[in-house]
């Protein structure tokens, strides 16, 4: 039975951070005002007639914090990417110099940090949904047990280790969104 509970445990923490790695590439995709070369993960191109992601055929590099260099592997790509940045609505106005595309970042605006500052609270809320998911399974898991021998105290116990590792993973996902938070805040 100790082994059924650990396994129980283990599996819980494993399913909980599923929603806090996702929470962190969601969080990684909101821009804070400087370039990041993550911003432009969601582009896809198409290359000798099939999608690829942007990573595949083009190096990205941040020369400073305002700026964004896509060097293509293939120069003939040049127009494609630029097309595949434009229609990726990002807010991007990307600029082809022959070689490279260049997409100066623009600063954010007041408004435009207050909402990308509810967005991350939006996915801060999402990623707490899967745990509050997570922590439901592991509740109705524990009251099977119960049915299979395990105390009624036993039971208790479990439920409160259970909501223990559902706080420490909540606490988690608040301290990321206000670490986004006040970087999407500071001018």
């Amino acid at each position: 039975m100790e082994e059924e509970l650990e396994f129980l445990i283990d599996s819980i923490k494993e399913d909980m951070d599923k929603p806090l790695s996702h929470l962190d590439k969601a969080l990684l995709k909101l821009r804070a005002g400087r370039a990041n070369p993550s911003m432009l993960d969601g582009i896809a191109v198409e290359y000798y007639g099939s999608m690829v992601k942007l990573t595949q055929v083009a190096n990205i590099n941040t020369p400073d914090a305002r700026t964004l260099f896509v060097q293509p592997f293939e120069k003939t790509m040049i127009s494609t990417i630029e097309k595949a940045i434009l229609n990726g609505n990002l807010g991007f106005n990307p600029q082809n110099n022959g070689e490279m595309v260049i997409i100066n970042i623009p600063p954010l605006t007041e408004d435009r940090r207050r909402e990308l500052v509810r967005m991350a609270k939006a996915e801060g809320e999402d990623a707490k949904v899967g745990i509050r998911a997570i922590r439901k399974t592991g509740m109705d898991e524990a009251k099977r047990l119960e049915k299979d021998g395990l105390s009624e105290d036993g039971r208790k116990a479990l439920e409160e280790d259970i909501q223990k590792i559902v706080d420490q993973y909540s606490a988690s996902v608040d301290a990321k969104v206000s670490t986004k938070e006040d970087e999407i805040m500071k001018v």
